[in-house]
């Protein structure tokens, strides 16, 4: 027999999706805020020439302004306001983290200190956000007027554009907080995924005109999409796989009533971290080929003549390019796992309440067979991130498309689109829930 959640499940349709105005308002903020940021995407900073930048831009293109331009929308080929994105917070988030697992106050305070701690590290995170921002435009505003891109150069250029930058992130930031606790979904991933969708047609019209042009063949274009929608398949399946343990509770009896005795499933993903992984990996990757990349043009001092060398490996489809990328998923993999599930805190809240594993002593030995399964499971979710990101690298580096939608995009749409599709119908549970609720409320007011 179903559950009454499985029955209010199958029972959500149009006319519930039409009663739910909560939800309704909580959709139209999300759209809303999205529609303010690509508007962002289209307004440029101050002083640029933009005929010369697109010279520029075009001249860099297949490179690392690629990624970057890809992951903003389009706003770096315009050099807009939102340019540097949301990068910053994630490098910030990413900084933090690893200090609140090596730097002991912050540990305490990310295990003890509650929603207050978890409060305190999001403050500490919002403000290397702004340091990280400051650095970032700095260099972008010093390599633009080097590569003589600028109508007037000098400290008013420099300034205009430090602000304009570093205040595009900070609101970008505060936009997404606020689409995740008042509109549908989390909101730094939805503006990423806004900013990908965004390039979608322009790139899928690229590669059909090269294909026309002849400059690559009808063979490679089917092959591509066929990658494309095989790689779409694969996170679907691999990302609502799980593996459930068995979780069994013992019968109590309270006067003359038997309780319990009953069985759950403790259900664990293969791919714990989602789509944080490869976001933190690229986001490492940008932050100093953004500033290196705009100094290749620039009059380097001797002992800096280098730097334009290392920015050509990390291009798609170099091999420093992809070892780096693939390491930083495999770390980013199990370094997030570790962060969102803690097994011996699920094993105290099993023995808490009286649950227990087939076959294993409720306590230390629970934590250490469900370190033993994450871990298992985390392998097998590192390994297919990284495949599902770099074969599509290496295949673009072997056809030298000049087009940039690999595995990451394709994974940060289909998972983020998957996430906020299961939060729409939790907001219809909940809907339906509380339509229960008053209806019983009703009939037992009538009832007296």
């Amino acid at each position: 027999m179903a559950s009454a959640a499985e029955q209010l499940a199958a029972n959500m349709n149009v006319e519930a999706f039409s009663k739910a105005t909560e939800l309704h308002k909580r959709l139209l903020f999300t759209m809303v805020a999205l529609i303010i940021y690509r508007v962002g995407c289209y307004i440029p900073i101050p002083g640029i020439d933009i005929a010369a930048f697109s010279q520029v831009f075009q001249s860099q293109a297949k490179g690392i302004f690629g990624m970057i331009n890809m992951f903003s929308g389009g706003a770096v080929q315009r050099m807009a306001v939102f340019s540097l994105n949301v990068m910053p917070y994630i490098s910030a988030s990413i900084i933090v983290q690893l200090l609140g697992t090596v730097y002991p106050p912050w540990e305490k305070m990310r295990k003890e200190g509650g929603e207050a701690g978890r409060k305190t590290l999001n403050q500490y995170t919002r403000y290397l956000t702004v340091v990280l921002a400051l650095f970032q435009s700095f260099g972008i505003a010093m390599g633009l007027q080097s590569s003589h891109v600028v109508d007037h150069a000098g400290l008013f250029f420099t300034i205009s554009t430090v602000a304009t930058l570093t205040g595009g992130t900070l609101f970008l930031m505060w936009l997404g907080e606020q689409i995740t606790s008042r509109g549908v979904g989390n909101g730094v991933s939805l503006v990423i995924f806004a900013g990908i969708v965004a390039v979608f047609p322009r790139y899928m019209a690229q590669a059909f005109s090269l294909a026309t042009t002849g400059a690559m063949s009808g063979g490679v274009l089917i092959v591509i999409f066929a990658l494309v929608i095989a790689v779409t398949v694969a996170i679907v399946f691999m990302e609502r796989s799980q593996r459930r343990l068995l979780v069994q509770y013992p019968k109590r009896q309270v006067g003359n009533r038997m309780f319990g005795g009953d069985t759950s499933f403790l259900p664990l993903k293969i791919n714990t971290s989602g789509v944080i992984p490869p976001i933190f990996a690229s986001s490492l990757l940008l932050l100093p080929a953004t500033v290196m990349g705009f100094a290749a043009n620039a009059n380097l001092p001797p002992w800096l003549q280098w730097l334009p060398g290392a920015v050509g490996e990390l291009q798609h489809g170099r091999p420093l390019f992809m070892l780096l990328y693939g390491a930083l998923i495999v770390f980013f993999c199990f370094f997030y796992t570790s962060v969102v599930f803690n097994p011996e805190d699920t094993a105290e809240n099993l023995r808490k309440y009286g649950g227990f594993m087939p076959g294993i002593k409720p306590g230390r030995r629970t934590a250490e067979y469900l370190d033993y399964v994450l871990t298992r499971l985390t392998v097998i979710g590192a390994a297919y991130i990284a495949i599902v990101c770099l074969l599509p690298e290496a295949l673009i580096g072997f056809y030298n498309a000049p087009f940039y939608m690999g595995g990451t995009s394709v994974l940060i749409v289909v998972s983020v689109t998957m996430d906020t599709v299961t939060q729409i119908q939790s907001h219809l549970l909940a809907h339906q829930y509380e339509g229960l609720i008053k209806k019983s409320k009703l009939r037992g007011n009538r009832g007296r």
